[in-house]
């Protein structure tokens, strides 16, 4: 008997090998390279000839446009750009216990309850235990209908079997296993051939589709990147344990702007949307303490306000120790590289700690600023002004760049009761009407100098 042929592909990054290797060729990943068949060719001259076009449609004459259509949930129409889109495949990630299901089934849920079709398949719970859920969270009496199914042909089978579905629910894709493969689920080849299937049926009949993702222990989605290059939105579901609060952010949108994000609050009742995230992240306050400082960021084309909080204590240790959470600890050493060589602010014998309040990770170099003068105040033990926000990028030269949407910082800002606010001389914005006292700063020497004098901002000045 003739042996089948079989091919080693990674499952970590699901490159493929004709031989076996103890370490993967394109990702560097030790053992991580499985036995798999190789599925059979299909097609070819003759299928091509039988199989028939495609319909082309007319972009000036309004063809292949689409709108968006809520789900009832604020925050996560947001993060969508406004909510589903029929045909679209969405795949969320997120770390075990975040609150994934619990967002998905009350999406479900209220999509049922606006009188649409909506189908719910799990791979990891009964269907009666995805009840009780529904019960604690108060959408028992939705008519939304549930399976438990982890076969995709059987899932495929059942969806054409009740018709079309308005959106469709998978949790999990790792789950899920496929008749033509002879591979476990949640191997590379099994993960990538479902997701296909679920992709393609959902684009030809045009209901949406989630797709559940676990993921690894570097907080990346498990399986093939390429699953998240087939799927339109990606979305990451984000927050601590220990904290009542979540943030969804979209890292990949078709539909919508990347980078924006919703927040939540966990409840007993389960995910309830914040309509006013800033409020959320600087609520909890305390004294104005030397070390806090609040930056002024944006999100996706939201206005974000967080606190910065730092620390500098003298060390006896020759390698000072630099503790980040929130923030990149590259750019904090380039940072202190910075305020040492163009600054004369020496920190190379303390030990720094740099905590973003609220769990909340900041991506943006507009935080370079708030950053700095965090630092600084840490360091000199003077307290920087309790109403005032700083947002800037810092050059390795010290200057101090523009950043974008100025202006939307400056008015979340005004609307939270600030009244002051320090940002990059060259900064675009309307002075007045912002409605707060602006300080321009050029080079990080005069945050440091301002700082030594422990003067507060003066309107309109220039350093």
């Amino acid at each position: 008997m003739a042996r089948a042929n079989t091919v080693y592909i990674c499952q970590s990054c699901g490159a493929s090998s004709a031989r076996w290797a103890g370490k993967c060729a394109a990702c560097g990943a030790w053992n991580a390279l499985s036995e798999e068949p190789v599925a059979a060719p299909s097609g070819g001259k003759r299928a091509r000839k039988k199989s028939g076009g495609v319909k082309l449609l007319r972009l000036d004459e309004g063809g292949g446009r689409i709108a968006h259509a809520p789900t009832g949930i604020g925050e996560f129409d947001r993060v969508l750009g406004g909510g589903l889109v029929p045909g679209s495949a969405v795949l969320l990630g997120g770390d075990p216990g975040i609150g994934k299901s619990t967002l998905l089934l009350q999406t479900a849920a209220a999509i049922a309850q606006a009188g649409h079709d909506a189908l719910y398949f799990s791979g990891e719970e009964a269907a009666d235990q995805i009840g009780l859920r529904a019960e604690r969270l108060g959408v028992a009496s939705a008519p939304l209908r549930v399976a438990t199914e982890t076969n995709v042909e059987r899932i495929l089978a059942t969806i054409d079997a009740e018709g079309p579905a308005d959106l469709i629910v998978i949790d999990s894709i790792q789950t899920l296993w496929s008749d033509t493969l002879e591979s476990a689920p949640g191997t590379v080849s099994q993960v990538r051939a479902s997701a296909q299937a679920l992709i393609a049926h959902a684009k030809r009949t045009g209901g949406a589709l989630f797709l559940v993702g676990h993921v690894t222990k570097e907080g990346q989605i498990a399986g093939p990147k390429v699953v998240e290059h087939m799927v339109d939105t990606v979305l990451y579901f984000e927050g601590d344990s220990t904290q009542h609060y979540r943030l969804l952010r979209s890292m990949k949108n078709r539909f919508g702007p990347a980078g924006e994000i919703g927040a939540f609050e966990m409840r007993g009742s389960g995910l309830h949307p914040v309509s006013n995230a800033s409020q959320l992240f600087l609520g909890e306050r305390g004294e104005n303490a030397p070390g806090a400082a609040v930056f002024a960021g944006v999100e996706g084309t939201r206005p974000l306000l967080v606190e910065i909080q730092a620390l500098v204590a003298p060390t006896v240790f020759p390698s000072p120790r630099r503790a980040v959470v929130g923030w990149d600890a590259n750019r904090l050493a380039m940072l202190l590289a910075v305020l040492e060589a163009r600054c004369g602010i020496r920190l190379s014998g303390h030990d720094v700690y740099l905590n973003v309040a609220g769990g909340l990770r900041i991506a943006e170099p507009a935080a370079d600023l708030a950053v700095a003068a965090a630092l600084i105040s840490a360091l000199s033990g003077v307290a920087l002004q309790a109403d005032c926000v700083y947002f800037g990028e810092v050059s390795l030269s010290g200057a101090i760049r523009s950043v974008r949407q100025s202006d939307t910082r400056l008015r979340e800002a005004a609307k939270l009761g600030f009244g002051a606010a320090v940002v990059p001389a060259s900064a675009e914005i309307d002075e007045a009407s912002c409605g707060l006292s602006v300080a321009r700063m050029g080079h990080l020497r005069g945050l440091a100098a301002q700082l030594a004098g422990a003067e507060p901002p003066a309107r309109s000045t220039s350093v």
